[in-house]
């Protein structure tokens, strides 16, 4: 396989564990962005599905996390976003969405790491 730099899905847990808490939802968002650091310094390129629909849920008309508008984008989002990435890094406890994530990229052959030290440097060999 090829040692370019890999788009890499970030998936985590988001809501799971939460309660809907603004405070846990900022942890969990931060997390997932600490790991897409590493990614990034990683030699790779690093993506967050919630970095990228959060703004479209808003604009979608969202006022909370779960509403409608949320629903009809955030998800269905992250399932498109994967389709163009090239492998997915599972972070984090339990999360119904980041472990479909990880189904979605088994199903289309991509790569699934679970850890920052699975992923290889830029330039070594996959």
């Amino acid at each position: 396989m090829s040692n370019e730099p890999l788009l890499i899905l970030v998936a985590g847990p988001y809501r799971s564990g939460t309660n809907d808490d603004l405070r846990k939802l900022a942890d969990n968002l931060e997390a997932m962005n600490r790991a897409a650091l590493e990614v990034y310094r990683a030699g790779h390129m690093p993506v967050t599905g919630e970095a990228l629909a959060l703004p479209l849920c808003e604009l979608a008309g969202s006022t909370c996390v779960g509403d409608a508008a949320f629903n009809e984008v955030f998800h269905p989002f992250a399932r498109r976003l994967l389709a163009h990435c090239d492998a997915v890094l599972r972070i984090g406890g339990p999360s119904a969405g980041a472990d479909d994530m990880v189904a979605q990229a088994r199903r289309e052959g991509k790569l699934v790491f679970t850890s920052i030290e699975q992923l290889p440097r830029h330039g070594e060999p996959l």
